[in-house]
């Protein structure tokens, strides 16, 4: 991976809807040599998906949450079944620390929070952080 590769990263993370004639213009390439960097960038998995991201808030689900859970009596498959089931989850991960998961959830209640939450406390304790602004958009 060099300079180029990573201006294109760049831009793409800004709008992966840019069109290969665009992208060419902003990092200096032509619009053939741009796909094929792309190509590249995709079939080392460097790129894995291009995606949107959503206003969580105008889409309806103003209330958001960090979630710690410490799986209770190893029951790491039960809580891991729960999360897939759940369509509301934007990250689920695995991690070191005084947790073993964190997760970010949003709700379009607070009473569908605590839902949420009663149904993850039969496999693990929680300590949930509600979020209140992102300081870096």
């Amino acid at each position: 991976m060099d300079l180029i590769d990573e201006k294109i990263i760049k831009e793409l993370s800004n709008d992966s809807r840019l069109s290969m004639s665009e992208l060419g213009r902003r990092i200096h390439l032509s619009s053939p040599a741009v796909k094929e960097r792309v190509l590249q960038l995709e079939e080392k998995q460097i790129i894995k998906k291009y995606t949107i991201e959503l206003n969580q808030k105008n889409y309806g689900y103003p209330i958001s949450a960090i979630i710690e859970a410490t799986i209770k009596n190893t029951r790491y498959d039960d809580f891991k079944a729960y999360i897939k089931s759940e369509e509301n989850i934007d990250f689920c991960y695995r991690i070191a620390g005084a947790a073993c998961f964190m997760l970010k959830a949003n709700f379009k209640t607070f009473e569908e929070a605590e839902a949420f939450i009663d149904g993850i406390i039969p496999f693990a304790h929680t300590k949930t952080n509600f979020i209140f602004s992102n300081v870096i958009e």
